[in-house]
Formats: structure tokens, C-alpha cells, sequence
């Protein structure tokens, strides 16, 4: 027979799970819609991205990315960066989320992927939200490193 205290760990676990999922998909629009500061409010005060070898450390760095003229570039011409479900692994005040994305461009009259990537993201409950400290994307390649981002999430590593 299970418990009201296993009850209660069982839906904090889902609740948790379910938070961060909405996070990590919060992400794609608010960077398409150009909003800098809410993308990179995702992120841990010392929070890092690291995208292709291009290391972002903090939400300053984050915001700016989306920014520059390069992301705004993108957006005004159209596009979608969609990050698929989420494997997310709960550790009390500690998380591991892995995620495939999709870029997807305007290309004349249609849209064409331009980049699938593998997400691996570290998060932690601070001040009593989940934060993203660490997140890294490789593209899917081929290479072992974006494999190894996948197999580390989805295992919870």
C-alpha cells in the first residue's frame, strides 16, 4: 500500500519533471520571438551555454546572443528552433534533461532544416524555480560527443 509521504515525493517528482519539460520548450519561442531577456532568464545567474564550441557564461551572454545581429538576422528573415520532448531526470534539487532540436529556416516560399542538434542540459532549483547551470548542443553529426550528450540524458547522467 503506498503512503501519503510516497504520494507526495511521487507528484513533486511530476511536478518537477513537468516544470522543467516546460522550460526547456519555452525556450524555441521566446528566442524566435526575439525575447532576450525571458531567454535568458532560463538560464542560472552562472549559468553556461555552449553551442557548437561558442561558450556563453551568464545571462548577459545568453541575452546577447539572441541580440546580435546575427540571431535578429534570423528571426527577421523567419524561423523555428524547435526543441523536441524532453528526458528529464529528477535528483531532489538537481536535474539532467536531454532533448533533440530542429532549426528550421525560411527558405523562399517554404522552410528547410538547417541544423538537428543534441541538447544536454544540467538544472537546478534555485530560489525555487528550476534554472538551467549547464547546457550543451552539438549537432548531430555523426560524431561521438552529440551521441554521448543523448545516451549521458537519457540515462541521467
Amino acid at each position: 500500500m503506498t503512503d501519503i509521504a510516497d504520494l507526495e515525493r511521487r507528484l513533486q517528482r511530476i511536478e518537477d519533471e513537468r516544470a522543467i519539460e516546460r522550460m526547456i520548450a519555452s525556450y524555441g519561442p521566446l528566442v524566435d520571438a526575439g525575447e532576450a531577456d525571458a531567454a535568458a532568464e532560463l538560464w542560472a545567474v552562472d549559468g553556461s551555454y555552449d553551442v557548437e564550441g561558442w561558450r556563453m557564461a551568464g545571462r548577459a551572454d545568453v541575452a546577447a546572443m539572441v541580440r546580435s545581429d546575427a540571431h535578429q538576422g534570423l528571426i527577421g528573415r523567419g524561423c523555428c528552433h524547435f526543441l523536441g520532448p524532453a528526458v528529464v531526470t529528477v535528483d531532489g534539487d538537481d536535474a539532467v534533461a536531454m532533448c533533440d532540436s530542429i532549426l528550421v529556416t525560411r527558405r523562399g516560399d517554404g522552410f528547410a532544416v538547417s541544423r538537428a542538434g543534441a541538447n544536454h542540459f544540467r538544472l537546478r532549483r534555485i530560489d525555487d524555480r528550476w534554472q538551467i547551470v549547464e547546457r550543451r548542443t552539438r549537432m548531430l553529426d555523426g560524431s561521438v560527443e552529440a551521441r554521448r550528450l543523448l545516451t549521458d540524458g537519457v540515462a541521467g547522467r
